[in-house]
């Protein structure tokens, strides 16, 4: 295929973009599943001792490590097979899963299965972001990662009820065995039969900016990096050499205790204050639909008013809403914190991407990425831990709240302080002579 033959934009490539935004909500089905049922019934169903909230994050902490390596892993494979490929290796990844929750005698093979649950979504959720951004224009950008999350959130949202009510009329087991298996059967199908490999596009884009046909605001690109880097300057670059990407990177790490806290300890909180696994389906819900819901404007705000305030609120709010979860007690007031809680993220989370995004050169965005979702994601194993940490000393889930929210402000204290705006329009690189 002639790069010259490809057009980048949503409108131009609107059927990939749509089987990339039903893959994406297929990758929400998958993390859903596992989410509201097995921490709620952890105890009851799968042999957990009672408060062992080590034990209870350890595959929490298991899925962090492995998605954020995977993460890295992804984004530079990805630039050597192929996008279409690293998504298929991530639904085969996923087989397993179901059936290991299925057959779990103990507790260690929730786990396992979680880990398989890592490699999934690394590799998938990566590539039906860093495809959508192969073939959208850079203007385009927020609203892109604001449509590929809302697609995904809204997706685990969803699953996470329709799993609880599976749970309670069938069982957790056979529930989440006939959900697990038709989700990833599913996807796998859509993949070898309709979705493209977009690295082609990506090859024009550079090639584009290599011949200087790209007439627009030039982003603030880092000047301290190779025009082909190897993985490790690429890494470093945006780990700790470049101050904005640094502090994007510690940002997107944080927010994740926020979701390893509502993954692990908002069902256990909940059940404990006597709701059933419906009720907790919603109330979590609420987080998921707000997040995934408001993303759809969130993302295409950023591309107005930039990326920077937007993140940092972000992150307060987020915060905040996590505090308020303690505050009160009743179906209503804890629906509502959710719903702050998820407004919150909505704000952050596509355009904490966005602007890794603007500042990554296409020769080396798709690494950048998954440098950037490498960080975010370990945030949910070293999370996990905080929280188990937490709640394991002082006895109670409660204290693992406090830990996230104080986490929360000065992480998003750090952003506003050490990161700028990298909308390219907003904040254009300075012209040459």
């Amino acid at each position: 295929m002639s790069h010259d033959t490809l057009t980048h934009g949503i409108r131009a490539n609107l059927d990939q973009f749509m089987h990339q935004l039903l893959q994406v909500m297929l990758v929400g089905f998958t993390i859903g599943m596992m989410r509201t049922v097995i921490p709620a019934l952890s105890e009851s169903e799968f042999g957990m001792p009672k408060n062992s909230f080590m034990l209870l994050t350890a595959f929490v902490v298991a899925f962090g490590f492995v998605k954020g390596t995977l993460n890295f892993v992804a984004g530079r494979l990805s630039e050597r097979i192929g996008r279409k490929t690293v998504l298929l290796l991530g639904w085969v990844a996923a087989l397993p899963i179901p059936l290991l929750v299925y057959y779990a005698p103990s507790w260690s093979w929730i786990v396992s299965a979680t880990v398989l649950l890592g490699i999934n979504q690394g590799l998938t959720w990566s590539m039906t972001q860093t495809a959508k951004l192969d073939i959208t224009r850079a203007d385009q950008r927020g609203f892109t990662i604001g449509l590929n999350e809302f697609s995904g959130y809204v997706g685990l949202a969803i699953a996470g009820i329709i799993t609880a009510y599976l749970a309670t009329a069938l069982g957790a087991r056979t529930g989440l065995l006939i959900f697990g298996l038709a989700t990833v059967s599913l996807a796998i199908l859509l993949t070898l039969l309709w979705v493209k490999d977009t690295l082609p596009w990506a090859k024009a884009e550079a090639a584009k900016h290599k011949a200087g046909l790209v007439i627009a605001a030039k982003p603030r690109y880092p000047a301290n990096i190779a025009a082909h880097p190897d993985t490790w300057e690429v890494f470093t670059l945006v780990s700790w050499r470049d101050k904005r990407l640094a502090a994007i990177s510690q940002a997107g790490m944080v927010e994740k205790f926020v979701d390893a806290l509502v993954w692990v300890f908002y069902p256990v909180f909940l059940y404990q204050h006597g709701m059933s696994l419906p009720q907790i389906g919603w109330i979590v819900g609420v987080y998921g639909f707000v997040w995934g819901g408001s993303q759809f404007f969130t993302g295409k705000l950023s591309d107005h008013i930039g990326r920077h305030k937007p993140n940092v609120l972000g992150m307060w709010i987020c915060g905040a809403g996590v505090a308020m979860m303690l505050l009160n007690e009743g179906v209503a007031w804890w629906s509502f914190s959710a719903a702050v809680t998820g407004f919150g993220m909505a704000l952050l989370y596509p355009n904490l991407s966005a602007a890794v995004a603007d500042i990554s050169h296409p020769n080396w965005r798709g690494s950048a990425i998954g440098i950037y979702r490498f960080w975010r994601d370990l945030g949910y194993g070293i999370g996990a831990l905080g929280l188990g940490i937490a709640a394991h000393f002082s006895g109670s889930v409660e204290s693992a709240f406090w830990f996230v929210a104080l986490s929360m402000f000065v992480s998003g204290t750090l952003l506003w302080w050490l990161g700028e705006e990298t909308h390219p329009r907003l904040n254009p690189a300075p012209a040459t002579t």
